[in-house]
């Protein structure tokens, strides 16, 4: 099993059922700010499941790589800290959960520059 492929699919359902929960059961729950920062949870979690996508197709196709899995595990990271605490803050209005968002966002882009690098700077091509 490819578990990058498999979290990504997983990350991507849900991603979809949160979405359709946020436009049809909030609105007019929330208020217009909190479902555009519930809408930026959703987008950045459908964003980086497809980017787990790609992790697990690129370590099926080519193995896996040390960076690449830490491409994907900053992924995982980030779509629970990123979307997660957008979601928490704005299904609960706890303030300091806003404080965990920029770390998911670092997870992010950590992930990304992962990714780039174990494909840059290897032998493999794509």
């Amino acid at each position: 099993m490819n578990r990058f492929f498999t979290l990504g699919c997983l990350f991507a359902a849900v991603g979809v059922t949160a979405g359709a929960f946020g436009a049809h059961g909030l609105k007019g729950v929330l208020s217009t700010d909190m479902l555009a920062v519930y809408e930026t949870a959703v987008r950045y979690q459908m964003y980086h499941s497809f980017g787990l996508i790609a992790v697990g197709v690129l370590s099926k196709l080519y193995g896996e790589e040390p960076r690449t899995v830490i491409a994907g595990w900053c992924f995982v990271g980030g779509i629970i800290l990123f979307s997660g605490s957008l979601y928490a803050l704005t299904l609960t209005d706890i303030r300091w959960l806003s404080a965990i968002t920029p770390i998911g966002g670092v997870a992010f882009i950590l992930g990304w520059a992962m990714l780039g690098l174990s494909f840059s700077q290897s032998s493999r091509k794509l």
